[in-house]
C-alpha cells in the first residue's frame, strides 16, 4: 500500500484539501465559495484540489480555477483510487500549519472551515476538530431519508468501537493540527480512511472535539455513496477495532444456547423422558465449548488491540522526532 508523507512546511498558515471525483458541475462554485470565505479572514491559505481520476471534465474545470486564483493548486492522477488515496495525496502536498478537509459537493458550508481555525486557535489542547450534524446543535437539511438513516445508525455502531463517545465518525469535514497527520502512517484508499485517522489519533492521545454543523443534500452532480461497500467496510472496521463485539456476542449466544439445551436435558431427566440415543448431550457440550472459545478469542483479540494502540503511540513519537529533525536540517 502507498503511504503518505506531508508536504514540506512553508509560509502557508491554513491548507484546505478537497478530494474530487466527477465533480465538474461543482468545482468552480465550490472553489469560489471557499476562497471568498477565507479571504480577509485567513492571512495565508491554500486550496488544494485533488482530482481522483475523474472521467468527466473535473480536471479541466479545476485547472481553469487554478489559473484565476493564486490560492488554488490542482493535484491530479489518472485512475480513480478512492477518497482515502485522494486525501493521502492531498496530505502529501499541503504546506499549512493547520489543515482541513471538506467535500466538493458543498454539502457543508465553507464557514465550517473558519470554525475549525477558531477552535484550534482558541484551545491549544484540541488537536482534531470534527464537523458533526448528529450532535446536539447540529442538523441535516434535505438529505434523503434512507441515506440519513443509514448514516445515523452507521455512526452509532461505529461509535461503539471508539474509546470515547463521538457522534459523527464518517464525515470528511475536519480540521487538523499538522503534527496530528505528521505522526501517522495512513494506508486506507477508501472512505474508511476517516475511521483510520480517528482511531489512530485517539490511540495516540490526541484530543478530539466535535462542533455542530449543518449537512445539506447535494445540489449538483451524482452522489458517490455506495451503501453495500460502505456498510461492509464500516462493519469490518468496527469488529476489527473492538473484536469483543463480534466474538463476545457470538460466544454469549452459543453459551446461552448450550445452557438452554442443558436446562432442557435436566427437564427431560426429571420427567424420566431422557433418551440417551438423542444427540442433545453432544449438542450442549459443543455449544458451551464453542461459546467459551469465542469469548476467549474476544478477550485475546482485545489485548492485541491494546498492544496495537501502544504501537501507534510509539510510531507517532518516532514520526514527530523525524519531522522535527527535518525542520532543523
Amino acid at each position: 500500500m502507498h503511504k503518505h508523507q506531508l508536504g514540506t512546511y512553508n509560509s502557508v498558515y491554513f491548507s484546505v484539501i478537497v478530494p474530487m471525483y466527477n465533480e465538474e458541475e461543482n468545482v468552480a462554485q465550490m472553489a469560489a465559495e471557499i476562497s471568498q470565505t477565507l479571504q480577509g479572514q485567513i492571512e495565508s491559505y491554500e486550496i488544494v484540489l485533488v482530482n481522483d481520476g475523474s472521467t468527466d471534465g473535473t480536471l479541466e474545470a479545476a485547472q481553469r480555477v487554478e489559473e484565476n486564483d493564486e490560492h488554488v493548486r490542482v493535484v491530479s492522477y489518472k485512475h480513480n483510487g478512492g477518497r482515502g488515496k485522494a486525501l493521502r495525496t492531498g496530505f502529501g502536498h499541503v504546506q499549512g500549519e493547520l489543515i482541513a478537509t471538506i467535500d466538493a459537493d458543498l454539502s457543508y458550508s465553507p464557514e465550517t472551515l473558519l470554525d475549525f481555525v477558531r477552535v484550534l486557535e482558541d484551545d491549544s489542547e484540541v488537536d482534531l476538530v470534527l464537523a458533526s450534524p448528529y450532535m446536539p446543535g447540529g442538523r441535516t437539511e434535505g438529505v434523503p431519508p434512507l441515506r440519513l438513516a443509514v448514516s445515523r445508525w452507521g455512526n452509532v455502531i461505529l461509535s461503539a468501537s471508539m474509546p470515547e463517545r463521538i457522534h459523527t465518525i464518517t464525515c470528511i469535514v475536519r480540521g487538523y493540527r499538522r503534527e496530528v497527520l505528521e505522526s501517522m502512517t495512513l494506508e486506507s484508499n477508501g472512505k474508511e480512511i476517516h475511521l483510520e485517522i480517528l482511531s489512530k489519533a485517539l490511540a495516540m492521545g490526541y484530543r478530539v472535539k466535535e462542533i455542530p454543523a449543518v449537512l445539506r443534500s447535494r445540489q449538483k452532480g451524482q452522489s458517490k455513496f455506495r451503501f453495500r461497500i460502505t456498510a461492509l467496510s464500516h462493519l469490518l472496521f468496527t469488529f476489527f477495532e473492538k473484536p469483543i463485539l463480534l466474538f463476545g456476542l457470538a460466544g454469549a449466544l452459543f453459551l446461552l444456547l448450550g445452557l438452554a439445551v442443558g436446562g432442557y436435558l435436566i427437564w427431560l431427566w426429571q420427567h424420566q423422558a431422557l433418551n440417551p440415543n438423542r444427540p442433545f448431550m453432544t449438542l450442549m457440550v459443543l455449544l458451551i465449548v464453542t461459546g467459551t472459545q469465542a469469548l476467549s478469542f474476544g478477550f485475546l483479540a482485545t489485548q492485541l488491540m491494546h498492544l496495537k494502540r501502544e504501537m501507534y503511540k510509539i510510531q507517532g513519537q518516532n514520526m514527530k522526532i523525524y519531522h522535527k529533525g527535518k525542520e532543523t536540517d
